[in-house]
């Protein structure tokens, strides 16, 4: 990667403190060192109920921890209600990705990360959601400034992560880093239909925690 040609970030509006949701460790690391190497005060705010089972849960925020720890960035470790999202999301067992669960998941928590930032200082919030090309950025986009709209003097930063090859560093740090390699979201109804389509295609099912990135074997990820 030629880091060079990165152009620096700035925050808009003149706002100064940023609450940086993040969902794991491969889709945050390269926002998280980009952050850094442009001097922007942050913090990682880690919340995602939606994950399942505990053990994965557990692999996606304790990798995503180690690195914030690595690079001295101030980690915040949400609560874990799976109960919580199970409520918000019935009757939607049935909802496709990038539906009105994904929205309904979204927005519970960007408002819990906008809570959080309101009540300590932070004047806007972004997310690392949106570098996922499995994303709909949009959708995103859409919940985050929904979620920020109801404190005041709060900012949701819709910057487009993808720009600049941001997809393809972002695959280049997790290599380097030996992230774990999430095959599936994170809830468990794409575990369900991730391991459907993999039947149906003649592939195993997934097996939780078995999956890394490493140094020697670089062309493995297929998430």
């Amino acid at each position: 990667m030629n880091d060079k040609k990165i152009s620096k970030l700035v925050l808009p509006d003149n706002k100064s403190k940023l609450l940086l949701h993040s969902c794991c460790a491969p889709c945050s690391g390269d926002i998280m060192k980009r952050l850094l190497d442009s001097n922007i005060d942050y913090t990682v705010f880690f919340y995602n109920p939606n994950i399942h089972p505990h053990e994965e849960y557990m692999l996606r925020k304790e990798e995503n921890m180690s690195f914030a720890k690595k690079y001295k960035i101030p980690f915040i470790d949400a609560d874990y209600n799976p109960r919580a999202w199970f409520e918000i999301t019935k009757g939607m067992e049935h909802e496709p990705e990038r539906g009105k669960r994904c929205s309904t998941c979204f927005d519970m928590r960007f408002i819990k990360t906008s809570e959080y930032a309101y009540n300590n200082g932070f004047d806007i919030i972004s997310s690392t959601l949106g570098i996922s090309r499995w994303k709909d950025m949009n959708q995103i986009n859409i919940s985050g400034k929904y979620a920020a709209s109801k404190f005041k003097g709060l900012s949701y930063w819709d910057f487009n992560w993808r720009k600049e090859n941001g997809s393809h560093r972002m695959i280049e740090v997790s290599k380097d880093e030996g992230f774990y390699m999430q095959e599936y979201c994170g809830c468990v109804y794409s575990l369900r239909d991730t391991n459907k389509w993999r039947t149906i295609n003649l592939k195993p099912k997934i097996k939780i925690g078995l999956n890394y990135y490493s140094h020697s074997d670089k062309d493995t990820s297929n998430n």
